[in-house]
């Protein structure tokens, strides 16, 4: 018999090694169940045992196999940055909506606790005096049945009574003895007494029930609080999910982190008025805050253009205490926030951010520590309550003593995302890095481009050309009919001599000179404004003139105006 159950073993042993060549479900090992009913009861259980047990080895053996094939397939099939920016967004929302119900982004009303609290005490004052005149009447009882007690009568069943105040044992009350004594009277006293306590005390008890409801019924829901920011109400349409978008890229999609910048901001907003502000008017300085911080232009993607020069700080009648630099912390706030409520936030793809342009062109130096703290407060201000509102900053005509401070002033900027964005740029490469984001004719003449007052919006777009050391170039303007034809030019580093003239098509005609060759220094007008009454088809030629070792960059556009328009 052992060498048979030897090999019955061996037999499922073997059948165990091949379950891995079928299927999971059909490899369920009967053989040894009517082997069983053959077998001694005793000594075939206890082998049995080890037989599945070794099957069931030889199992779990091959199951791990499939499981690490499993979780290959899940690392292959990840969710993409969108999903998981979407998975992101709803746990937000989600988030938002409690605390909107919750009241939790304002400070709640104070509820009416002390009138409640009025009500609350009175009928516990009224029970505290029924407690008292229960007391005496009881204290009342004590000489009559002491009375009782010297006549020889038993007042045990009387003065059971007091004990059970239920007002269901009032007929059971009455039973004593069958002497008809003084005794007797005053054990029917007593009850009688012991009953009126037990009147005064039912109608208490069923006066405060309904007061206690009373309570319960005046707790109501509190509705949900209604919180706007940058004048979009939250979770009322998509612009809100925009906006919700850019608290969780500031936090770096830390929802719960994203939930307390938020409420921050609610909160700073609401402290410092910002609704108020916005409709405030602005004060006598408003213009010459104007020239340092303004709006100008788009980039070549679209985004409004903010530029800021920190050379203004060096007007001591503007910037001479702290009070005069809260004037203008208050009214650079006014201004970006009207320029946040232009934006367009309909959609994740509109612009819905800045490209920042920032001057360090005389600006103050290191040695004014309480103006740059004062700048780096109101950068942190910004950074804290109007996050991933930069597409780009670029710092333009940085000094070679800004590079040790912006390790400190960088150091503010806590977002890695917002770092990547800075772009650093000295003297000699400020208006290259300028152009190489914004148009030229988006551009400002203060910082290299042709704009003047107001952006360029007909569509005239600015052709860039370089002139090689000791060379000269020519710009050829064609004009195909009688017209008038204008331009204008600029060369950056001026130090060139410009000319123009006109040269008809038709030979035989003559060359009119329409500007004499002249130098143009760099105390000279930047920008070049020039135009020609053309009669007869032909072109206008510039020539500039760079005898100098360095090249030369041109900016230049024109129009054309038909002579039945003039």
């Amino acid at each position: 018999m052992a060498q048979e159950e030897a090999q019955k073993s061996a037999d499922v042993v073997v059948v165990s090694t091949e379950k891995p060549m079928t299927d999971d479900k059909e490899v369920t090992v009967p053989a040894p169940v009517p082997e069983k009913e053959v077998t001694p009861p005793v000594a075939s259980e206890e082998k049995a045992v080890p037989e599945k047990v070794a099957v069931e080895t030889e199992a779990e053996k091959a199951a791990p196999v499939k499981e690490e094939e499993t979780v290959v397939a899940e690392k292959v099939i990840a969710p993409s940055p969108e999903e998981l920016e979407k998975k992101a967004l709803e746990e937000f929302k989600e988030l938002v909506r409690e605390a909107l119900n919750k009241r939790e982004f304002t400070a709640p009303a104070t509820p009416p606790v002390k009138e409640e609290k009025a009500e609350e005490k009175k009928p516990a004052e009224e029970t505290k005096e029924e407690e008292k005149e229960k007391k005496e009447e009881e204290k009342a009882t004590v000489p009559a049945q002491e009375e009782a007690v010297k006549s020889g009568e038993k007042p045990s069943e009387p003065a059971a009574a007091p004990a059970e105040t239920k007002p269901e044992e009032k007929e059971v009350v009455p039973v004593t003895t069958e002497k008809a004594s003084g005794a007797e009277e005053d054990g029917t006293k007593t009850v009688e007494a012991i009953e009126e306590s037990i009147v005064s005390v039912t109608p208490q008890e069923s006066t405060a029930a309904p007061e206690e409801t009373t309570v319960v019924a005046e707790a109501e829901p509190v509705e949900p609080e209604e919180v706007s920011i940058y004048g979009v109400p939250l979770l009322q349409d998509e612009r809100s999910d925009v906006i919700l978008l850019k608290f969780l890229r500031a936090r770096d999609f830390k929802v719960k982190e994203a939930l307390t910048m938020l409420k921050n901001t609610v909160q700073w907003r609401k402290e410092n008025k910002i609704d108020e502000l916005v409709e405030a008017e602005a004060g006598e300085e408003a213009s010459e805050f104007e020239k340092m911080v303004f709006a100008h232009g788009v980039d070549k993607e679209g985004h409004v253009v903010i530029y800021s020069s920190y050379g203004e700080f060096q007007n001591k009648e503007l910037f001479s205490d702290k009070e005069k630099l809260n004037k203008f912390l208050n009214w650079r706030i006014q201004l970006q926030e009207k320029c946040v409520r232009a934006l367009d936030f309909s959609s994740p793809d509109a612009k819905s951010s800045f490209v920042f342009v920032s001057d360090f062109r005389n600006a103050p130096g290191l040695g004014k520590r309480a103006l740059w703290q004062f700048i780096r407060r109101a950068v942190k201000q910004f950074e804290d309550n109007y996050p991933e509102f930069a597409t780009r900053e670029l710092f333009i005509n940085v000094p070679w003593w800004y590079i040790p401070y912006y390790k400190t002033f960088g150091s503010i900027i806590t977002s890695p995302r917002t770092r990547s964005k800075m772009v650093l740029a000295g003297p000699s490469k400020s208006t290259d890095t300028i152009f190489k984001y914004i148009s030229p004719e988006q551009v400002p003449v203060k910082y290299g481009g042709l704009s003047k007052d107001i952006p360029s919006t007909n569509g005239d777009t600015v052709t860039e050309a370089i002139v090689k050391p000791a060379a000269k170039y020519t710009i050829e303007l064609p004009a195909s009919e009688a017209c008038t034809l204008s331009w204008e030019l600029r060369v950056l580093g001026a130090d060139v001599s410009y000319g123009a003239q006109f040269e008809p098509t038709t030979e035989g005609s003559y060359v009119v000179i329409v500007s004499k060759n002249r130098k143009i220094g760099l105390t000279d007008e930047p920008v070049i404004t020039d135009s020609f009454k053309v009669g007869e088809p032909g072109k206008i030629v510039i020539t500039i003139d760079n005898q100098t070792s360095k090249k030369k960059k041109v900016l230049y556009r024109f129009k054309t105006q038909p002579k039945s328009d003039i």
